[in-house]
Protein backbone atom coordinates (compact mmCIF):
# COMPACT_ATOMS: atom_id res chain seq x y z
CA UNK A 1 0.00 0.00 0.00
CA UNK A 2 1.19 3.55 -1.03
CA UNK A 3 0.35 5.84 1.72
CA UNK A 4 1.48 10.07 1.86
CA UNK A 5 4.20 11.53 3.32
CA UNK A 6 2.42 14.33 5.38
CA UNK A 7 -0.45 16.40 5.16
CA UNK A 8 0.26 19.07 3.28
CA UNK A 9 -1.88 21.97 3.39
CA UNK A 10 -5.59 23.12 4.12
CA UNK A 11 -7.91 25.14 2.37
CA UNK A 12 -10.49 27.54 4.25
CA UNK A 13 -14.31 28.70 3.10
CA UNK A 14 -14.15 31.99 4.92
CA UNK A 15 -16.29 35.25 4.30
CA UNK A 16 -13.51 37.71 4.01
CA UNK A 17 -9.82 36.91 3.06
CA UNK A 18 -8.46 39.93 4.04
CA UNK A 19 -10.08 39.66 7.47
CA UNK A 20 -8.54 35.80 7.36
CA UNK A 21 -5.54 36.96 6.26
CA UNK A 22 -5.20 39.82 8.86
CA UNK A 23 -5.84 37.10 11.68
CA UNK A 24 -3.38 34.68 10.55
CA UNK A 25 -0.52 36.59 9.66
CA UNK A 26 -1.18 39.06 12.42
CA UNK A 27 -2.10 36.02 15.24
CA UNK A 28 0.12 33.00 13.76
CA UNK A 29 2.76 34.72 12.48
CA UNK A 30 2.21 33.35 8.89
CA UNK A 31 3.80 34.63 5.91
CA UNK A 32 1.69 35.13 2.68
CA UNK A 33 3.03 33.56 -0.45
CA UNK A 34 0.45 33.99 -3.08
CA UNK A 35 -2.91 35.92 -3.16
CA UNK A 36 -5.33 36.39 -5.57
CA UNK A 37 -6.94 39.55 -3.90
CA UNK A 38 -10.41 39.36 -2.87
CA UNK A 39 -10.57 35.65 -3.72
CA UNK A 40 -7.66 33.22 -2.52
CA UNK A 41 -5.01 34.23 -0.17
CA UNK A 42 -1.84 31.57 0.37
CA UNK A 43 0.37 31.21 3.54
CA UNK A 44 3.22 29.02 5.07
CA UNK A 45 4.40 29.22 8.32
CA UNK A 46 8.11 27.89 7.19
CA UNK A 47 9.25 26.81 3.70
CA UNK A 48 6.17 25.36 1.95
CA UNK A 49 4.33 27.18 -0.56
CA UNK A 50 1.66 27.44 1.39
CA UNK A 51 0.31 25.23 4.68
CA UNK A 52 -2.94 27.04 4.78
CA UNK A 53 -4.99 28.60 1.96
CA UNK A 54 -8.20 30.28 2.19
CA UNK A 55 -10.74 30.91 -0.35
CA UNK A 56 -13.83 33.68 -0.55
CA UNK A 57 -17.31 32.69 0.01
CA UNK A 58 -18.84 35.95 0.61
CA UNK A 59 -20.27 37.74 3.57
CA UNK A 60 -23.59 35.72 3.78
CA UNK A 61 -22.10 32.08 3.54
CA UNK A 62 -23.04 29.87 6.86
CA UNK A 63 -20.62 29.43 9.71
CA UNK A 64 -19.13 25.75 10.83
CA UNK A 65 -21.63 23.85 12.26
CA UNK A 66 -20.30 21.20 14.79
CA UNK A 67 -24.07 19.04 13.93
CA UNK A 68 -22.66 18.03 10.55
CA UNK A 69 -19.79 16.06 8.76
CA UNK A 70 -16.86 18.13 8.29
CA UNK A 71 -13.98 19.40 9.79
CA UNK A 72 -13.59 19.91 13.47
CA UNK A 73 -10.05 21.35 13.96
CA UNK A 74 -6.55 22.13 12.43
CA UNK A 75 -3.67 22.10 14.10
CA UNK A 76 -0.26 24.17 14.20
CA UNK A 77 3.38 22.32 15.97
CA UNK A 78 4.78 24.27 17.72
CA UNK A 79 8.31 24.34 18.45
CA UNK A 80 8.67 24.00 22.36
CA UNK A 81 6.00 24.40 25.35
CA UNK A 82 7.45 27.59 25.79
CA UNK A 83 5.94 28.73 22.28
CA UNK A 84 2.68 26.99 23.11
CA UNK A 85 2.46 28.99 26.50
CA UNK A 86 3.73 32.12 24.73
CA UNK A 87 1.20 31.69 21.99
CA UNK A 88 -1.57 31.86 24.75
CA UNK A 89 -0.59 34.47 26.24
CA UNK A 90 -0.46 36.22 23.09
CA UNK A 91 -4.06 34.59 22.27
CA UNK A 92 -5.12 36.74 25.24
CA UNK A 93 -4.08 39.96 24.84
CA UNK A 94 -5.70 39.83 21.12
CA UNK A 95 -8.79 38.49 22.67
CA UNK A 96 -8.65 35.80 20.46
CA UNK A 97 -11.61 33.06 21.48
CA UNK A 98 -9.47 30.39 23.27
CA UNK A 99 -12.43 27.51 23.59
CA UNK A 100 -10.36 24.37 25.13
CA UNK A 101 -6.88 23.67 26.48
CA UNK A 102 -6.23 20.10 25.68
CA UNK A 103 -3.75 18.15 28.15
CA UNK A 104 -2.73 15.00 25.92
CA UNK A 105 -0.38 12.94 28.29
CA UNK A 106 2.38 13.65 25.35
CA UNK A 107 1.06 17.27 24.32
CA UNK A 108 -0.71 20.07 25.23
CA UNK A 109 -2.85 21.60 23.22
CA UNK A 110 -4.83 25.40 22.83
CA UNK A 111 -7.88 25.56 20.84
CA UNK A 112 -8.90 28.98 19.14
CA UNK A 113 -11.43 30.40 17.33
CA UNK A 114 -10.51 32.16 13.52
CA UNK A 115 -13.07 35.04 12.83
CA UNK A 116 -15.31 32.79 11.07
CA UNK A 117 -15.29 30.25 14.01
CA UNK A 118 -13.10 27.82 12.03
CA UNK A 119 -11.53 25.76 15.49
CA UNK A 120 -7.70 25.43 15.38
CA UNK A 121 -5.50 23.72 17.65
CA UNK A 122 -1.78 24.95 18.43
CA UNK A 123 0.21 22.07 20.03
CA UNK A 124 3.37 20.86 21.31
CA UNK A 125 3.93 17.44 21.94
CA UNK A 126 6.82 15.43 23.29
CA UNK A 127 9.43 14.01 21.09
CA UNK A 128 8.87 10.23 20.72
CA UNK A 129 11.49 9.14 22.59
CA UNK A 130 10.09 10.48 25.69
CA UNK A 131 5.98 8.67 24.62
CA UNK A 132 5.59 6.52 28.05
CA UNK A 133 5.39 2.65 27.18
CA UNK A 134 3.05 1.30 29.56
CA UNK A 135 -0.34 3.84 29.55
CA UNK A 136 -2.81 5.37 26.75
CA UNK A 137 -0.58 8.41 25.07
CA UNK A 138 -3.50 10.29 24.49
CA UNK A 139 -4.77 9.31 28.37
CA UNK A 140 -4.37 13.08 29.31
CA UNK A 141 -2.70 11.92 32.15
CA UNK A 142 -1.00 15.38 33.49
CA UNK A 143 1.60 16.28 30.87
CA UNK A 144 5.06 16.02 32.20
CA UNK A 145 5.85 20.03 31.83
CA UNK A 146 3.13 21.52 33.43
CA UNK A 147 0.42 23.91 32.67
CA UNK A 148 0.08 26.13 30.06
CA UNK A 149 -1.30 28.79 32.70
CA UNK A 150 1.75 28.02 34.38
CA UNK A 151 3.93 31.08 34.53
CA UNK A 152 7.10 31.21 31.99
CA UNK A 153 10.10 28.59 32.50
CA UNK A 154 13.27 27.79 31.22
CA UNK A 155 11.41 24.68 29.44
CA UNK A 156 13.79 23.08 26.88
CA UNK A 157 12.83 21.51 23.75
CA UNK A 158 14.24 17.96 22.96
Amino acid sequence: MVKPRQLGHVVLRVRDVERSKSFYTDVLGLDVTFESPGAMVFMSAGEASHELAVMRLGPDAPGPDSGRVGLYHFAWEMESFEDLKRLKRELDEKSVPVVGIGDHGIGMGVYFLDPDGNEIEAFYELPKDQWPSDVDIFGGSSFPLGSIEDEPAAVEST
